[in-house]
């Protein structure tokens, strides 16, 4: 749980065709942390969209990209006062190189720069840093291909050892790629004064092919940003393998659409498993659950977990899943609006991925993790 007794206020820069996870998981980890997150974009306001794009390894000479989920805007660029914000975010992917054509963004970037408030720039975001001319003399690292820009800019390369580097250097803390969230959101949770207690908790997933991509990265990234030991297991698979993901999204259909989401490695063996060393259980969503449901051994694993603390049987989820929650004999809770989550005993359960600052708030709570500002 979150403890704050007036959140602070940070600021994320969004654009067209950011990398996907790299707006949505600090975006919603940071609230769910007990912080006020405004994402906006110029020349877009408060509730319009921006497109994403999943960025992933291949077997090319450079990563590949596919479209992402909608990313809806919570506040107006033109509206924002700078100096009422704690610190500033700025996300990967394509968006950062034309956002570092923007006059409006580089005087936005400079002001938080010249303020000492920290700022947290992943990926490609760093071409908009070196672009505001305020990376000379700075230690900064990013995805490889952005090295040479920001030589050139003046600062201290640093080659990423892996595509989950980071870099601290005074207030600017710069990632490789997403696959360093970890360490990057908790170096900005440090560097806006946070500190997190009772983190010594060990965190199962279950997962499976196309569960879906932020129902997974989401929360398995915030707990670990939080210092949570986090394994992740699939059946039949093995740690260092990959489940894809599935990208599930309303675009004005009748139900959601679905598009191909990163690939999510595995850090340990099923049929090695122990699950009396760990807290607690996570079940992402998407389609993997329902394959999953029929595999006896994972509904072994769902019971030990509910039997070992006191069962809820009051849960809500996606609401084409309501008559299972009934026939099972829960008690139905309605998801409205489409973002809450209900605690009952030890079951933490919401609706969809939206709702995931308050699934994680609240099942921070129920292990005791405090993160306080």
């Amino acid at each position: 749980m979150a403890n704050s007794s007036s959140p602070k206020k940070v600021l994320m820069l969004c654009g067209d065709y950011m990398e996907d996870v790299e707006a949505m998981v600090p975006f919603q980890a940071l609230q769910a942390f007990g912080l006020s997150v405004d994402a906006v974009c110029p020349g877009k306001k408060s509730g319009d969209i921006c497109r994403t794009a999943i960025h992933q390894r291949s077997a090319h000479q450079t990563y590949s990209e596919g479209r992402g989920h909608n990313f809806t805007l919570n506040a107006t660029f033109d509206e924002i006062d700078p100096s009422t914000y704690s610190g500033l975010i700025i996300q990967g992917g394509r968006a950062p190189e034309y956002l570092a054509m923007n006059e409006s963004v580089l005087d936005l970037v400079k002001h938080f720069a010249k303020s000492g408030k920290p700022i947290a720039s992943i990926c490609h975001g760093q071409l908009i840093l070196a672009a505001a001319d305020v990376v000379k003399d700075r230690k900064c690292t990013a995805y490889p291909a952005v090295g040479p820009v920001l030589v050139a800019a003046g600062a201290h390369w640093v080659e990423p050892e892996t595509l989950a580097s980071c870099t601290v250097d005074a207030n600017f803390i710069t990632g490789a790629t997403y696959y360093g969230h970890a360490e990057y959101i908790r170096h900005f949770i440090k560097a806006l004064g946070g500190t997190v207690t009772g983190s010594n908790k060990r965190i199962l997933f279950l997962c499976g092919d196309y569960m879906e991509d932020y129902e997974v990265f989401v929360p398995f990234q915030s707990l670990q940003a939080l210092g949570c030991h986090v394994d992740a297991v699939c059946p039949n698979k093995k740690a260092g393998d990959n489940c894809p993901t599935a990208v599930h999204d309303f675009e004005g259909d009748q139900t959601y659409s679905e598009k191909p989401g990163h690939d999510f490695e595995l850090t340990a063996n099923f049929k090695d498993l122990d699950a009396s060393s760990y807290d607690a259980l996570v079940i992402p969503g998407g389609r993997a659950p329902e394959y999953l449901a029929l595999d006896q051994e994972v509904i072994k694993l769902a019971k030990y977990f509910m039997e070992a603390g006191k069962p809820g049987k009051k849960c809500t989820a996606y609401p084409a899943v309501k008559l299972n929650v009934v026939l099972g004999g829960a008690t139905w809770l309605e998801p409205d609006p489409i973002d809450r989550c209900f605690t009952d005993g030890n079951l933490v359960t919401g609706a969809a991925w939206p709702g995931h600052p308050q699934f994680i708030a609240q099942f921070m709570a129920l292990l005791d993790v405090r993160v306080c500002f």
